[in-house]
């Protein structure tokens, strides 16, 4: 499960601007775009959000949290952006709905964090060190979009698809980290840990 979320998580933004007809602002512009650029956006978190609701983690916390990661993503598809001249079926819920799945992903980075942390052996060091950059990656993605919008878009005059790399990034370090998460990714786990689809241990 995490290994498709990661490969979903890391492909969208590139799938989504390649069959774009134009240089989409955002990821969610997409969705304004039609054909194969929408279909991609809205399939893709529908995906995404169907493995959080079924993804339940190992402490009630992160239960509860994947849930809400879940609506959030339906409601970043259901609740479109505003994307220049589109109007918004109700306002502000689509950034809501983004900025609540990002934070919540953030946390899931601290979380594989701590779990490989404690385990100690080499391997799972170098799974620590890409969660807590992976988790640090998307925090500071989403305060630089917050502080382009409390600014009144100081950065995205500059760097006008300055929101789709901001997501972008995010999205490919929430990828990351659920690729290393499924530990199916050589060197990144010990052989009795490691996930295989024609048998052996399923990770934790």
């Amino acid at each position: 499960m995490k290994l498709i979320v990661g490969v979903i998580a890391i492909s969208l933004a590139y799938l989504t601007s390649l069959f774009a007809s134009s240089d989409i602002s955002s990821i969610s512009a997409s969705y304004h775009e039609g054909g194969w650029s929408q279909s991609i956006f809205v399939g893709f978190l529908f995906a995404i959000s169907a493995f959080l609701l079924a993804y339940n983690g190992e402490w009630r916390s992160e239960m509860i949290l994947s849930k809400v990661a879940a609506l959030a993503a339906l409601g970043v598809a259901l609740f479109p952006c505003q994307c220049g001249v589109h109007d918004q079926i109700i306002e502000r819920v689509h950034a809501t709905s983004a900025a609540i799945m990002f934070l919540v992903l953030a946390f899931f980075c601290y979380k594989f964090f701590q779990r490989a942390r404690d385990k100690g052996h080499k391997q799972a060091k170098v799974r620590a060190t890409i969660y807590a950059l992976s988790g640090i990656t998307i925090v500071l993605a989403i305060l630089v979009l917050l502080f382009n919008n409390v600014s009144g878009d100081l950065v995205s005059a500059r760097v006008p698809r300055l929101t789709f790399y901001g997501e972008r990034t995010a999205l490919i370090a929430f990828g990351i980290s659920w690729l290393t998460a499924s530990r199916f990714i050589p060197g990144l786990t010990r052989d009795d840990e490691r996930f295989s689809f024609f048998g052996g241990p399923v990770p934790k």
